[in-house]
């Protein structure tokens, strides 16, 4: 069985908490929409995000954790840390594989059922995915390196995560693998490990860019993103540059199978 671990930022730091809620609401629609129906989705929050939405595989894990400072690392290791929450909560169902989703991408509907037809696997990286502009009709395609860019790219074996030997205070948690920070390193850190991932084979994920959303990249300045790594700044802007030649209409059957339905205002 796959889990699915949601990180929700606190309440306290979020943009605009209503759009924050609006794009939850429909990933949590789109996680659950899976083919197979044998899954969890376990929510990490400190406050349960405004939803109608219910559904018996779904928990809602609130934890106290402080607000992060201001600064992508300390933002990166809050969603982290979250996760690692989560992490530990699920260990008693002895899930096969885990995936981490941003509360504001949508993933596939086949992803649980293709999990759980090989529970053996290390896992997989997504390389192939779209990424989408909030309220746009087009939608680019990334057809490798997706998992470069999305935080919700990695599938990864229960049995292969690296975590503390119980759950300790927020400033005191650490001792968890590095990739939980850095959804990039998980392919080359597991792979060193000789537990390497394998490429998903079809589109996994559905990155949306918004401005009011989970994503930490989105909320970092062009001058910040710089100093911390101008090589992946600059690909970045080559990327947005070339990105009307390589968007495709947003067609209904992409829609479905991503529960990438028009957010209401």
């Amino acid at each position: 069985m796959i889990v699915f671990i949601i990180p929700v930022k606190s309440k306290k730091v979020a943009t605009s908490w209503p759009d924050l809620c609006k794009l939850f609401d429909r990933s949590l629609r789109a996680v659950c929409n899976q083919t197979s129906p044998d899954f969890k989705v376990i929510v990490v929050c400190n406050e349960k995000p405004t939803t109608s939405f219910e559904h018996p595989n779904v928990e809602y894990l609130c934890v106290d954790f402080p607000p992060p400072g201001e600064g992508y690392g300390v933002k990166v290791d809050d969603r982290a840390k979250r996760v690692v929450a989560g992490l530990f909560a699920v260990k008693n169902l002895q899930p096969s594989h885990v995936m981490s989703v941003d509360a504001d991408d949508c993933i596939s509907k086949h992803i649980a059922e293709f999990v759980n037809k090989n529970p053996e696997k290390n896992g997989w990286y997504v390389d192939q995915g779209y990424e989408y502009d909030e309220g746009s009709s087009k939608i680019a395609v990334k057809k490798e390196g997706f998992y470069r860019i999305c935080g919700t790219c990695n599938i990864v074996n229960y049995r292969l995560f690296t975590l503390p030997p119980e759950m300790m205070q927020y400033d005191q948690l650490t001792g968890y693998d590095r990739f939980l920070g850095g959804h990039p390193l998980a392919k080359g850190d597991l792979a060193e490990r000789g537990t390497p991932l394998e490429a998903l084979p079809f589109p996994g994920v559905v990155f949306v860019r918004d401005q009011a959303g989970e994503s930490v990249s989105m909320q970092e300045s062009f001058l910040e993103k710089w100093k911390r790594n101008p090589k992946e700044t600059l690909r970045g802007v080559k990327k947005r540059l070339l990105a009307p030649f390589k968007e495709q209409v947003l067609t209904d059957s992409i829609r479905e199978e991503f529960g990438l339905y028009p957010l209401s205002r």
